[in-house]
């Protein structure tokens, strides 16, 4: 997998439909990288563009654990490589995940695999363990991101040291709810830190977002009228 997302990153293979997003001080000119590959930091879409991909979204190791939660009838709402190049790769600020995604209700859920060993010194994941149970807390606009608004809980969410640091071996998954406020640090090692995330969703789940539904990719079980298609 670490291959194919190098073919990806820096070599000559199709990205075809593939979302591409460039660090933002990359994109802004403001800091040069000697590579193109090495200032990417997303890539959106490649389970239903790479068979190597879907395969991990289908691998019932993953989603055995997720219908423990979600029930039998299961999409993916969305798939993603997060990458962070070394001393590059940029802070995502405390969030939760649902506040950005048109669906109902709240209560996605996500497998996150690092694919490389992450630690805190290359970013890696911080939560506040039980804080889905809030529910959805204020998200404000900051430059280059949309995160919580440090006034919504006691303390803020200043660092990782709001929360508990999760450092995690690569090939290992993390499973939390969309409404788990989460955090990563800036890679400041001299290694990458990528990592895949999987977001599952039941089929009963509604979209309410502007313009038509989406026709999500089917992990699992039935389809419902109404519901996401």
């Amino acid at each position: 997998m670490l291959s194919r997302i190098r073919e990806y990153t820096h070599g000559d293979r199709p990205r075809g439909s593939l979302a591409v997003q460039m660090e933002p001080r990359v994109q802004r000119g403001e800091l040069r990288v000697s590579h193109p590959g090495d200032g990417i930091r997303k890539i959106e879409g490649l389970v239903e563009w790479d068979p190597l991909f879907r395969e991990l979204a289908l691998n019932s190791r993953i989603v055995d654990r997720i219908a423990q939660v979600l029930g039998p009838d299961l999409k993916l709402f969305r798939n993603a490589l997060m990458l962070k190049p070394p001393a590059v790769g940029s802070p995502k600020g405390w969030h939760q995940d649902s506040p950005y995604w048109p669906i109902e209700p709240m209560s996605l859920s996500s497998c996150w695999i690092p694919l490389e060993d992450a630690t805190p010194e290359n970013g890696c994941m911080a939560v506040i363990p039980g804080g889905h149970l809030l529910g959805p807390l204020p998200h404000i606009r900051v430059t280059d991101d949309y995160v919580i608004d440090p006034d919504s809980l006691p303390g803020g969410f200043s660092g990782p040291e709001a929360g508990l640091l999760v450092p995690m071996r690569a090939g290992s998954g993390l499973f939390f709810h969309s409404l788990i406020p989460h955090y990563t640090a800036p890679n400041l090692s001299s290694g990458w830190r990528r990592a895949v995330v999987l977001a599952y969703m039941s089929s009963h789940s509604r979209y309410t977002g502007a313009g038509p539904c989406p026709t999500y990719f089917p992990i699992r079980g039935e389809t419902f009228p109404g519901c996401i298609a």
